[in-house]
């Protein structure tokens, strides 16, 4: 990806370097249910700030957590109405809880590159095969060559397998085994409308990196899209070979705009 198209996907919401949230806490599932269980769906980020350092919504024993909490969720989800993708995760929110920790994780993906850099690793590997926090260590460490500690590196590897346990990729306490995690409409719209700000049209929309975390063969995967579009979450159409998939009411003017530069760039 270029310089240029990172620029332009910022602006919808994605974000790139090297450092992330994932540095110091999971993607904090249960928080982001609270959270948006006390919010109003148009809420601020004002609105957001409100309820975790001012309400403290979330049960955090000191103003100092509260802040840190926000400052993590922040970053890691945007928590912002204005931000394309979170508007996205709103919307879909209320419609399935069991499509929740899918819908999390791939914000957590869009806008964290430490994560999101082992997500290839993850996905290699075979569905009940063990996943070993040593791997994703000396996954980190090759990365980033001499940029962590190992003791960071520990931590940041606890982290990265929590949330892709939650997430619904991997399963066990002290043991991981990858699996298979549920595919829903809500989640796969998602998924389509990430690969989407990231370019892809029609057919290729299914073939993406953020598609692919659910794992299903064309045929579910299509099924499953026409389920999206019965319930009006995207619309998706299928005739003489061609594959269409839109998602009217999901960007604004200048967000679509937007989302073209970067696709041309692309």
């Amino acid at each position: 990806m270029t310089e240029q198209s990172e620029q332009w996907l910022s602006q919808l919401g994605f974000r790139f370097g090297i450092n992330g949230p994932h540095a110091a806490r999971t993607m904090m599932l249960a928080e982001l249910r609270l959270l948006l269980g006390h919010t109003e769906s148009q809420a601020t980020r004002a609105d957001y700030a409100a309820a975790i350092v001012g309400r403290n919504v979330l049960g955090k024993p000191t103003s100092k957590t509260r802040e840190l909490t926000l400052r993590h969720m922040a970053t890691l989800y945007g928590l912002d109405d204005s931000n394309p993708i979170f508007r996205a995760l709103r919307r879909l929110w209320p419609l399935n809880e069991s499509a929740q920790p899918m819908l999390a994780l791939a914000l957590a993906l869009a806008r964290d590159p430490l994560l999101r850099a082992t997500q290839a690793f993850i996905l290699a590997q075979p569905v009940g095969g063990a996943v070993h926090r040593e791997s994703i260590q000396r996954l980190l460490a090759q990365t980033h060559p001499e940029r962590f500690s190992p003791a960071s590196l520990l931590s940041f590897a606890k982290n990265i397998a929590g949330t892709w346990t939650a997430g619904g990729l991997l399963a066990g306490r002290s043991r991981k085994l990858r699996t298979q995690p549920p595919m829903h409409p809500e989640s796969l719209t998602l998924l389509l409308f990430l690969g989407y700000l990231e370019g892809r049209t029609g057919q290729r929309l299914f073939s993406s990196n953020w598609v692919s975390l659910l794992g299903g063969v064309p045929y579910e995967l299509e099924a499953l899209a026409h389920a999206a579009s019965n319930r009006g979450l995207l619309v998706f159409m299928q005739a003489g070979g061609v594959t269409e998939v839109r998602f009217p009411g999901y960007l604004k003017p200048e967000e679509e705009r937007i989302r073209l530069k970067a696709a041309h760039v692309v």
